[in-house]
């Protein structure tokens, strides 16, 4: 699933190719693109048609753009597979192309959700009225990202030392943290030499700063390459690939040698996922 670069890779795109234009038509070719849309296909094309297209926004893995003037914004998730593409209006339509908007201008390019898969979807939701970033009201409970200006570090090492549970599944929880997943949560925890099981609440302030500093670093790292891609389904808004993941240290590296010491990095099963981590830097402490 993309995580908070890729996002952020797709959120760029659109503010550059599709905020600030007005939308002519939308076509609904599956209306499970829209199913978070609770008044159906119709209503979602009717109230997007003749609309302009405010900032593009991100909330760790939610994109949205705001509606001036209506109190609603179009709230997008890519899922597993989503892509939101800007092609001329004369390109081939895509195999699974769920949902296709058409512009007022003369630019002659096109907005197009495509999802394999179909996890992903599109829906026009209020906003709430006190968020100057006019925050669809469903994205209340997601907690700002790392990469957020107004992110607040203090109360986040406070509430991280707070949990007992593993700092793997702390780092996880979207309400504590957004935008950080499984790749990146695994490239943080080998920059800080913690082990994915080590209790939350064990962790010095020390290793908790180290923590959230390399979260940071990491997904700025793999911004600026486009973000990881490991297949063809997670591409920008003109169809391009990330290059982050020719330089993971972890994810994805099993049996391969240890950027630092050169011990083998091992895969375990974790949560129906995996965790890659080195056995030596990433020891995991004696039980309480």
């Amino acid at each position: 699933m993309p995580e908070l670069p890729e996002v952020e890779v797709v959120r760029r795109g659109l503010e550059r190719w599709v905020s600030g234009r007005t939308v002519r038509s939308v076509a609904v070719l599956h209306p499970r693109a829209v199913r978070r849309h609770v008044a159906g296909s119709e209503d979602f094309a009717a109230q997007l048609a003749g609309r302009t297209l405010g900032p593009a926004q991100r909330r760790g893995k939610y994109l949205w753009l705001p509606l001036p003037g209506t109190g609603t914004s179009l709230l997008g998730h890519l899922g597993m597979s989503g892509q939101l593409l800007v092609q001329p209006e004369e390109a081939p339509t895509e195999t699974h192309l769920r949902v296709r908007f058409s512009f007022a201008d003369s630019d002659g390019t096109e907005l197009r959700f495509v999802d394999q898969r179909t996890f992903g979807g599109l829906a026009v939701e209020d906003a709430d009225p006190s968020d100057p970033e006019a925050a669809p009201l469903s994205l209340a409970h997601i907690a700002r990202d790392p990469m957020d200006p107004r992110f607040d570090d203090t109360a986040f090492l406070a509430a991280l030392r707070r949990r007992s549970t593993g700092v793997k599944r702390a780092l996880l929880d979207q309400t504590l943290i957004s935008g950080v997943g499984n790749i990146y949560a695994d490239e943080a925890l080998w920059r800080s030499k913690l082990h994915y099981e080590r209790p939350a609440d064990t962790l010095s302030r020390a290793q908790a700063s180290l923590l959230l500093a390399s979260a940071r670093s990491v997904m700025s790292a793999a911004l600026a390459v486009g973000g990881t891609s490991f297949d063809s389904l997670y591409v920008n808004v003109n169809g391009e690939s990330g290059y982050f993941s020719r330089t993971l240290d972890a994810y994805g590296r099993e049996g391969e040698p240890c950027n630092r010491c050169a011990t083998p990095i091992r895969r375990a099963p974790w949560m129906n996922r995996s965790s890659y981590f080195c056995p030596r830097c990433q020891r995991l402490p004696r039980a309480r």
